[in-house]
C-alpha cells in the first residue's frame, strides 16, 4: 500500500487524535512539516528515532565482524581469498533483502517489515560465535547481510511521515545517523573483545566469538521497540487502512511492479547510488585490516582509525546540507526546475573529491593514513543521501515508491558485490591501487545522472519540454506536495 493514496478525506476520522497528541506542524495528509531532532514526540518524531536507531543497530551488526577480522582469520586459518568472498557473500545477501523490503513495506508496512527482519537476523550474528571453518563463516556473513535491506524501511518510514518541504532533511539524517553504526563498530568490537581477553581472563579464540552476543542482543531490542512503540503512519497503522486502501488502488500489483521495473530513472539513481552507498560498504569491510597489515598497528589503534570513516556521517550529512538546500532540494512550487536540475548537479562536487582522495590512498605515511579515509567518506555520505530524497519528491510514479525504492537501494550492495569481485577478490592488484581505481569508478557512474530528465521539469542541460501533453501525470507528486502546502 503506497501511503500518498491516503487522501485527506480516507485520514480524516484520525486527524484530530493525531493532530493533538504530536506537537509538529502537520499538512492535509497529517504529515510533518518540519523535523525537530530533540523532539520524541509521537508519531512523527517517536518513529524518526526509533527508524534510525534500529537502522543503527543494522549497521553495527552487519560491521561487527569486519574489525575483529585480523583476530578470526588466525583461530579459523582463513585466507585473503576466503575473507574476499565473505565480504561478497554479506553485499549478496543484502541485495536480496533491499529488493523484497519494498514490496514488504508496500504490503505490511514499514514497522512491521523492519522489525521481522530485525529479529530474523538478530540469531544469525550470535551465530557467528558457532562458526568453525571458512564455509560457516562465508555463510554467516551472508545471512547477516541480509539486515541491511532495513535502510529500504527506513526511507519509506520517512516518506510516509514527513511532507515534501523536510522529507529530504528527515531521509538524509536518519540514514546518516544510522550508518553512523558501521563506525561505532569498528571501535566498539576491539575494545570489548579486549575487554572480555583481560578483564574476564578469556582466552583470544573464545572471546571473539563472545563479542557477538552485543550486537544481536542490541538489535533484537530495537526490533521490539519498533514493533511496541512505532507506528507506521501519521494517522494509525498499515492494518488500519488495509480496506481503504484496496478501494482505492487503481493499479493492479503486476502493473506497479511493472512500472517501477522499467523506470529507467531508478536505475540511473541505482548506478549512482551504488558507487556511492557501494564504496562506503567495500571500505568499512575493509579499513581495519587495511590499516592493521600496512602499518602494523595493534586491532585497537586499526579500528579506532577505521571507526573515524563510518562516524564521518554524522557530521558529514549536516556540512553538506547547506550545499542540498542551496540546489533547490526543498523546492516551492515556482522552483520545481531548479530542484531537478540542482540535485543533481550538486552531485558533483563530492562525487569528484571522492575521485581525488581515492588517488592520495596511492601515497601516505601512516600518520596521515586516516584523514584521508574521513575526507573520502564526507565525500561519498552526501551522494548517498542525496539519492534518498529524490524518490519520495516524485522521481518516480506515487504507486511504485516500494518498487523504486527498493532498486535505488540495492544498487549499492550489487555496486560493492562487482567492485569487490573485480578488485579485492584474488585480483592481484594491491589494496592502495584497488581504492584508487575505486574513485575512478565513482566519478564515471556520476556522469549518468545528466541522462535524468523529465518532461515537465526538464534536466541538467535542458528544460522542460513545450508539450503539454507530455506531463501526463506520472511525476506529479512534487507538484501535488507543494499545492498542499500552500493551503
Amino acid at each position: 500500500m503506497d501511503p500518498k493514496e491516503l487522501s485527506p478525506s480516507s485520514s480524516s476520522s484520525s486527524s484530530s487524535s493525531s493532530s493533538s497528541s504530536s506537537s509538529l506542524p502537520v499538512d492535509d495528509y497529517n504529515k510533518a512539516t518540519c523535523l525537530r531532532i530533540f523532539s520524541l514526540s509521537p508519531p512523527h518524531m517517536q518513529a524518526f528515532h526509533l527508524s534510525w536507531l534500529s537502522l543503527f543497530s543494522n549497521f553495527f551488526t552487519t560491521f561487527s565482524i569486519a574489525p575483529l577480522i585480523p583476530i578470526i582469520r588466525q583461530d579459523l586459518h582463513l585466507t585473503s581469498a576466503d575473507i574476499g568472498h565473505a565480504g561478497v557473500a554479506a553485499f549478496v545477501g543484502s541485495i536480496f533483502s533491499r529488493f523484497a523490503m519494498g514490496p514488504a513495506c508496500d504490503i505490511s508496512g514499514p514497522r512491521v517489515a523492519s522489525a521481522t527482519l530485525s529479529l530474523v537476523t538478530a540469531p544469525i550474528i550470535l551465530a557467528t560465535s558457532l562458526v568453525n571453518s571458512s564455509k560457516s563463516f562465508i555463510l554467516v556473513r551472508f545471512l547477516v547481510g541480509f539486515c541491511l535491506g532495513n535502510f529500504v524501511a527506513n526511507q519509506f518510514w520517512m516518506t510516509s511521515m514527513f511532507s515534501s518541504s523536510v522529507v529530504g532533511l528527515a531521509n538524509g539524517i536518519s540514514a546518516g545517523w544510522a550508518n553512523v553504526g558501521s563506525g561505532v563498530a569498528q571501535l566498539a568490537m576491539p575494545m570489548i573483545y579486549t575487554y572480555i581477553c583481560t578483564h574476564l581472563n578469556v582466552p583470544s579464540e573464545m572471546a571473539w566469538r563472545l563479542s557477538f552476543f552485543v550486537p544481536a542482543i542490541f538489535q533484537f531490542v530495537m526490533a521490539i521497540l519498533v514493533l511496541v512503540y512505532g507506528q507506521d503512519l501519521p494517522a494509525g497503522n498499515y492494518g488500519d487502512f488495509k480496506k481503504t486502501s484496496e478501494s482505492k488502488l487503481h493499479s493492479p500489483a503486476l502493473d506497479v511492479f511493472k512500472d517501477g521495473l522499467t523506470n529507467y530513472r531508478g536505475w540511473i539513481l541505482a548506478l549512482t547510488y551504488g558507487y556511492c552507498f557501494g564504496i562506503d560498504l567495500i571500505t568499512e569491510n575493509i579499513i581495519a585490516g587495511y590499516f592493521y597489515d600496512r602499518f602494523g598497528v595493534n586491532l585497537q589503534v586499526a579500528g579506532t582509525l577505521a571507526a573515524c570513516f563510518g562516524m564521518a556521517n554524522f557530521f558529514s550529512l549536516a556540512s553538506w546540507w547547506g550545499l542540498i538546500r542551496l540546489s533547490g532540494e526543498e523546492v516551492q512550487h515556482e522552483r520545481e526546475v531548479v530542484g531537478v536540475v540542482g540535485s543533481a548537479d550538486s552531485g558533483w562536487s563530492p562525487a569528484s573529491s571522492g575521485l581525488t582522495f581515492g588517488v592520495i590512498h596511492q601515497r601516505r605515511l601512516w600518520v596521515g593514513g586516516w584523514p584521508p579515509e574521513v575526507a573520502d567518506q564526507r565525500s561519498a555520505s552526501p551522494i548517498d543521501c542525496r539519492m534518498s530524497p529524490w524518490l519520495p519528491k516524485g522521481f518516480e510514479k506515487r504507486e511504485s515508491l516500494g518498487v523504486i525504492s527498493g532498486i535505488t537501494g540495492s544498487g549499492g550492495p550489487v555496486a560493492a558485490v562487482v567492485t569487490e569481485l573485480l578488485l579485492f577478490s584474488g585480483s592481484g592488484l594491491s589494496t592502495q591501487t584497488s581504492i584508487s581505481l575505486m574513485g575512478l569508478m565513482t566519478i564515471v557512474s556520476a556522469l549518468f545522472v545528466t541522462l535524468i530528465y523529465f518532461p515537465q521539469w526538464g534536466g541538467m542541460f535542458c528544460g522542460p519540454s513545450s508539450c503539454e501533453d507530455s506531463a501526463d501525470g506520472d511525476y506529479d507528486l512534487l507538484s501535488q506536495n507543494s499545492d498542499l502546502e500552500q493551503k
